[in-house]
């Protein structure tokens, strides 16, 4: 298991299916990393008026109609679509085509099964940070993936982020249920805090915006520190103060890391039955 490294090359020529908010996301990131308009095309059934702009704009092709076999081929469709697409994507994913896939639970073997002649595969998770560059994103890749091809796919995956390689397929649920899921639990913790906020005596309106910036400002501060979180919640506390009279209460037996210990466990499960 491996982060992303150096990001490598993005590959050539490239067909994007999807351009709602994830894929068109990723999108803007790899045209400002380089990425050639030119040989872009976008297969979207109903582009944002953005996207449509933007394809006009870059001179990128969107709904050709017939789109090319391009170096790599990125779905960003919604999973439940991808039965209903499979015919018109099969012959767009020849041998040497790069196939990276963002449709959760769908799995590298279900992928070539609906692309017979794709050989290199990369099956993504990201987050719903990706959607504007901060997120966290695990991969796999099928074996027949060259190492120029994984370059290419992180390159592809690190417009939005974080990327972290996987070695077993399998580890994906646990992964989607750390950080596919994760944003959900932050979002949870500025809704709990200001409600204490509230509870405590703070007007509503004023609670979330302290809930709100408290978190937002905590991630920025652990994202920026070399110092990991442990550490930083440490440097924090002192010895018989505030914050650790609260961290008793979240840290005591049944408390705040055991729930997110439970809370892990469930969504990897619920992945697992999710996924085929």
């Amino acid at each position: 298991m491996t982060g992303s490294g150096t990001p490598g090359r993005l590959p050539g020529s490239l067909t994007l299916v999807g351009a709602g908010k994830m894929g068109g996301a990723m999108l803007s990131g790899w045209l400002a990393g380089g990425l050639d308009p030119a040989r872009t095309v976008i297969l979207d059934p109903a582009p944002s008026p953005e996207i449509a702009a933007l394809c006009a704009a870059r001179g990128i092709r969107l709904n050709p109609k017939a789109a090319p076999v391009s170096d790599a081929l990125v779905l960003a469709i919604k999973p439940q679509g991808l039965d209903a697409a499979a015919g018109a994507l099969a012959p767009l994913a020849g041998p040497e085509t790069l196939v990276v896939s963002i449709l959760a639970g769908k799995t590298v073997a279900d992928l070539r099964r609906r692309l017979p002649q794709a050989r290199a595969v990369v099956r993504a998770m990201p987050n719903l940070p990706a959607s504007i560059g901060r997120g966290a994103t695990g991969a796999v890749a099928s074996p027949e993936t060259t190492p120029n091809q994984r370059a290419s796919a992180d390159a592809l995956l690190a417009a939005a982020g974080l990327v972290e390689w996987l070695d077993d397929e399998a580890l994906i649920d646990a992964l989607t249920a750390v950080s596919g899921s994760g944003p959900a639990y932050v979002f949870l913790l500025a809704e709990a805090l200001a409600e204490a906020g509230v509870a405590a005596g703070l007007p509503a309106e004023m609670a979330a915006r302290l809930a709100r910036s408290t978190v937002a400002g905590a991630g920025a501060l652990l994202d920026a520190s070399p110092i990991e979180a442990g550490q930083l919640r440490r440097d924090v506390t002192s010895p018989g103060g505030t914050t650790a009279a609260a961290l008793a209460v979240l840290m005591r037996e049944g408390g705040l890391p055991d729930l997110l210990e439970e809370a892990v466990a469930a969504a990897a499960a619920r992945a697992a039955a999710l996924s085929g």
